[in-house]
């Protein structure tokens, strides 16, 4: 065809009614040529010549999946005349016998799709989790979900660490503010970031953040509280840096009695039970607070872990004074 087709040029190519009983069929559903024989009740070689004619003139597309390709209608890259002669060709050829039986051989052969990915779910149900792990790993499914994550957030990783908090965070958000008081720590967090150009690095000590007031839109504790002096002055900062209405996330130990754990590892804490959580959250002022332990993984040799949530309230609270003032 040339290179700015006509009309004409259009209109011979659809002038073959089973070209456009193949293209009513690929403007729905992508297909391979041995779908469309069995929907057209066709030999193989015919409908591979029209797919040939079709994708020669740009009325079709494909695309490779393992050993097979799947075709489509290019619909996206027809021009102004040629989608106007295919609306016109389409109505009129959907209210055909031949277009009816089209239809119910396709369903038929996308039930068979169906039968064949049930067959297979069927089969391996009770192995699909190791399956999957063996296919994609463990985590993808934790690290996809920070997709979720709103793109035009701030969020503090506080008691960062060697970074690897901000690494999942930083693709999915605008900016991450990466603090701890170890320089060694930093420095690995630097090194893992290397690239990253929305991570900040900061020093400073939880308890006294380095960070202006109103900052963060969300803010993290990931294994770090139970290494803080003073917990509940590390949750004072953290509502001070966070914007009203922002998201705070803490993941940290249950109590336990690994007093090694002080010894080896710096630990201050032997964990936090529930209600000293919620209650220092509150004090706080943070609202919507919830607590819940976290499965235990298997493979895991430390203390169970719990994760808690609170809420910055949109606005600050009016003291009594304030209250009879404003109503006056």
């Amino acid at each position: 065809m040339s290179p700015n087709p006509t009309i004409l040029d259009h209109a011979a190519i659809l002038s073959e009614i089973t070209r456009c009983r193949v293209l009513r069929l690929l403007e729905r559903h992508e297909l391979t040529v041995s779908e469309l024989v069995s929907v057209l009740q066709l030999p193989q070689s015919t409908a591979s010549r029209h797919l040939k004619v079709l994708a020669d003139a740009g009325w079709v597309q494909s695309r490779r999946d393992g050993t097979s390709s799947l075709y489509q209608l290019a619909a996206s890259s027809l021009d102004e005349s040629a989608a106007r002669l295919w609306e016109l060709i389409r109505d009129q050829l959907a209210e055909s016998d031949v277009s009816r039986q089209d239809q119910r051989r396709l369903e038929s052969v996308l039930r068979r799709r169906r039968s064949r990915s049930q067959t297979f779910f069927t089969e391996t149900a009770s192995e699909w989790d190791r399956l999957r792990d063996e296919l994609f790993g463990r985590r993808f499914d934790l690290q996809a979900l920070l997709a979720l994550l709103d793109r035009r957030w701030v969020v503090g990783d506080l008691g960062c660490g060697t970074g690897r908090t901000s690494e999942a965070l930083a693709p999915h958000v605008t900016r991450v503010w990466a603090v701890d008081g170890s320089d060694a720590m930093l420095e690995a967090a630097r090194e893992r970031l290397e690239g990253a150009g929305n991570v900040t690095f900061r020093r400073g000590d939880l308890e006294e953040l380095p960070l202006e007031d109103a900052t963060l839109d969300a803010a993290v504790l990931f294994l770090a509280l139970h290494h803080t002096t003073e917990p509940e002055r590390v949750l004072s900062e953290a509502r001070r840096v966070m914007k009203p209405g922002a998201r705070l996330l803490i993941v940290d130990m249950l109590p336990h009695d690994r007093e090694d754990y002080r010894q080896r590892m710096g630990h201050v804490w032997l964990g936090f039970p529930r209600r000293t959580i919620v209650n220092a959250l509150a004090d706080h002022g943070f609202e919507d607070t919830t607590f819940q332990s976290l499965p235990a993984d298997p493979e895991a040799q430390g203390p169970m872990l719990f994760v808690a949530t609170a809420t910055a309230p949109e606005a600050i609270a009016l003291s009594a004074v304030d209250a009879v003032a404003a109503r006056a």
